[in-house]
């Protein structure tokens, strides 16, 4: 029998509930640039291109870098239009993603073309082979508005327990 939530469907513009966490339950994120590198990548899928560009040429980077980056804009899948990201949290070992998407099956090659990415980028970092993540991640179609503000509060309430006593959930930045 399948995991839970393994098996997917997918339905034109909807609501979903998009998990998943590391090996072993292991960390995804070992310090603030992974972050940091992991919502560069999230940015780049679901904004325009021509906004990337724009935000490129902006940068202090040398010319070349400028060029080569640019360059890869171009031939990376783009998700702009197709998905939206309503909420989302980051927490060391897991992430939460509540999405729409507008088409059918966007959302696989999403979520394949950011976590091979992300595992990529993490990989050379950590001089690590194999895979970062406990398998496919989930996805849970929303069916009801009751489960979608559920979702909500429960993605933004989830670094509670990392928080120390008096930080507010507002301070959580991921």
């Amino acid at each position: 029998m399948p995991s839970k939530n393994i098996i997917k469907t997918y339905l034109e513009n909807g609501y979903y509930h998009i998990y998943n966490r590391g090996v072993e339950k292991r960390k995804i994120f070992l310090d603030e640039q992974d972050y940091r590198v992991f919502l560069s990548y999230l940015k780049l899928y679901l904004s325009s291109k021509e906004e990337s560009v724009n935000e490129i040429k902006n940068n202090d980077l040398k010319i070349e870098n400028k060029e080569k980056t640019i360059s890869e804009i171009y031939t990376l899948n783009n998700f702009f239009g197709k998905i939206e990201l309503i909420s989302f949290v980051l927490m060391p070992n897991h992430f939460h993603f509540e999405l729409k998407q507008k088409s059918k099956k966007e959302i696989e090659s999403f979520m394949r073309s950011l976590i091979t990415k992300y595992s990529k980028y993490f990989n050379r970092k950590y001089d690590r082979v194999g895979p970062l993540f406990q398998g496919r991640y989930k996805a849970i179609l929303i069916k009801s508005t009751e489960y979608l503000l559920h979702l909500s509060r429960y993605i933004h309430c989830n670094p509670i327990e990392l928080l120390a006593g008096n930080q507010q959930l507002e301070s959580y930045p991921w």
